[in-house]
């Protein structure tokens, strides 16, 4: 379970590198889109941003399994990340289809922003669970909220809300790349089903000679 949860955190990189690169592509869309580039580019470039983004989902959905079916007890986290995905989801699908979607759906809206950003740091944090009382995980989980936070400063700079998913996917991608470095070294140690050392670790002496 140890090496399923190595491999979570490994999938969570590469997920989030994916959402990186589909907003990347969407900007792309979004500025070219009333241009006089021709039609079968634009389509071209939307086509592509819909491969990276349900990969980069797909990616993420596998490493949010992994976690769930590999980690110990964690439940508030497991059940906090897994919306995380749905929600960003939403989002995502919304910056790709603005047309489709401008009757409630608006990418400047200060309130939209706010409850991105303020969900998102509530996720994350959530994180600091997998091994309490670290300072390591701590600081790391504690930088990468202020990541997030940072996110809503799009808002006042005029950008759409692809600047606060921006920072979302930089903040779990360091996340993640964190706790693997951790784990490597032994920083933390996150406790997974079948890890004999950690349950015998939890079981009480007081009834033994």
């Amino acid at each position: 379970m140890q090496a399923k949860l190595s491999k979570a955190l490994t999938l969570g990189i590469i997920g989030n590198g994916l959402f990186l690169l589909f907003l990347l592509i969407s900007l792309l869309y979004h500025q070219l889109f009333n241009s006089s580039v021709p039609d079968f580019l634009i389509k071209f470039i939307e086509i592509a941003a819909y491969f990276v983004e349900i990969g980069g989902f797909a990616v993420l959905v596998i490493a949010d399994y992994f976690i769930c079916s590999a980690v110990r007890m964690r439940k508030a986290t497991k059940i906090a990340f897994s919306l995380y995905i749905a929600m960003e989801a939403f989002f995502m699908f919304c910056e790709l289809n603005g047309m489709t979607v401008q009757s409630f759906y608006d990418p400047y809206s200060l309130a939209l922003y706010i409850v991105h950003v303020l969900a998102s740091a509530a996720v994350c944090f959530t994180f600091v669970y997998f091994d309490p009382y670290k300072k390591p995980l701590e600081l790391l989980v504690i930088g990468c909220v202020v990541v997030i936070l940072a996110g809503l400063f799009g808002n006042y700079m005029g950008v759409r809300i692809y600047f606060s998913i921006a920072a979302n996917a930089v903040s779990f991608a360091l996340m993640f790349a964190g706790m693997k470095i951790m784990r490597k070294r032994e920083l933390i140690e996150i406790d997974c089903h079948g890890d004999r050392a950690r349950e015998v670790r939890y079981k009480s002496g007081f009834f033994e000679d």
